[in-house]
């Protein structure tokens, strides 16, 4: 009895592909039940939170925000439509109790939403990156259209890696009560390219040109339009410029670096897999599994708070809805800096002939 309520341990009896079950301790049941719950918790209301937000604030209606609701929708979908049969085939060893059918459903939603977060994440690097070295002619191509097709195409390139399993090839695995995705190494190697490594390499490089771009403008220096405080006209406003540069490159860095360490090792897991253990099977321990999936979720719980940390206007929007003010957000946000100019840094608005050349958004932060 002592041996049932307290320390895991493995399953004698193996499965036809030698994976071995876990078998908690009631006690074990209860902590990790109640850490798997509050991960779900925080990851639904940040992200609604943030969908909200974007959706009814007018400051915060512009078309760039398109990708951010995207990705608070994808990380939403993963804490609704994943997390909770992910967590009950935790807490009961490592078993899919939920049926052949739903098995490829299932691998279906959570390879789409998680595909979607990564892939929309590294097209707002794309964004960003035109956004701060193209302040002349990218605003004038960001338009709803243009934002609305970019998460068009996220999604659909998210459909083409989560389809192919359920028309024929590389089939998923059902047997025995586990139920894991297709091991066929052709799909392993597109699935994974397409869904993280392309992307992270991607939103590796734009991130780091961004770091580039900020430092030359905080030298001085006068590159590609993206020396942005020299056409400002009083030091005042160079410094104003200068810390909403290290601002941003704060929050990229944070954003790319919880991104990179949250599914990283995930992916590395997956693709080499089946090289190990073969095509028709899983060989890794299961707790070594599920640590790394828990890891590559937890990026849907910090996207949005990373968003609000980095974000003031952002954090007194969450406080006002979480309160009930909905009345005085609007209201308060119309006294307060632009926080387009926290999500896109630098933006073009041209006054004059003279000022058509890499102006910042907000003005009121130099005229004070």
């Amino acid at each position: 009895t002592a041996d049932k309520t307290t320390g895991s341990r493995f399953m004698d009896n193996k499965t036809s592909c030698g994976e071995r079950i876990l078998n908690y301790g009631n006690i074990e049941k209860v902590l990790i039940g109640g850490v798997l719950a509050i991960i779900m918790f925080l990851t639904i209301c940040g992200n609604l939170l943030l969908i909200i937000s974007l959706c009814n604030v007018k400051k915060l209606k512009q078309p760039s925000n398109y990708l951010i609701v995207s990705l608070a929708i994808a990380d939403l979908s993963v804490a609704v439509a994943v997390m909770p049969f992910v967590s009950i085939t935790e807490l009961i060893g490592g078993q899919w109790i939920f049926g052949r059918v739903f098995c490829n459903i299932f691998i279906a939603m959570d390879v789409m939403c998680c595909t979607a977060s990564i892939i929309t994440l590294c097209v707002i690097s794309i964004d960003r990156y035109l956004g701060i070295t193209k302040p002349l002619t990218y605003p004038v191509r960001q338009n709803g259209r243009c934002m609305a097709k970019a998460v068009l195409y996220v999604w659909l390139l998210s459909a083409s890696i989560t389809l192919p399993p359920l028309f024929g090839w590389a089939q998923n695995i059902n047997e025995d009560s586990m139920c894991l995705i297709s091991q066929d190494l052709a799909y392993t190697i597109y699935s994974t390219a397409v869904a993280f490594y392309i992307p992270m390499f991607v939103t590796l490089t734009m991130y780091y040109r961004i770091y580039r771009a900020a430092k030359v403008s905080l030298r001085g220096g006068v590159a590609e339009c993206v020396n942005l405080s020299h056409h400002l006209r009083s030091d005042r406003r160079n410094g104003s410029a200068g810390r909403r540069q290290q601002k941003a490159v704060a929050t990229l860095g944070v954003v790319v670096g919880a991104f990179t360490v949250c599914w990283l090792p995930f992916f590395l897991l997956s693709t080499a897999r089946p090289f190990v253990c073969g095509g028709s099977c899983s060989c890794v321990p299961l707790w070594l599994e599920r640590t790394l999936l828990w890891l590559g979720y937890a990026n849907s719980l910090v996207n949005p708070f990373i968003n609000a940390f980095f974000n003031r206007d952002l954090r007194m929007t969450y406080r006002s809805i979480m309160c009930c003010h909905y009345r005085n957000i609007n209201r308060f946000l119309t006294k307060r800096l632009l926080p387009q100019s926290e999500w896109l840094f630098y933006s073009t608005s041209p006054s004059s002939k003279a000022e058509s050349e890499c102006k910042c958004v907000n003005k009121t932060a130099g005229q004070k």
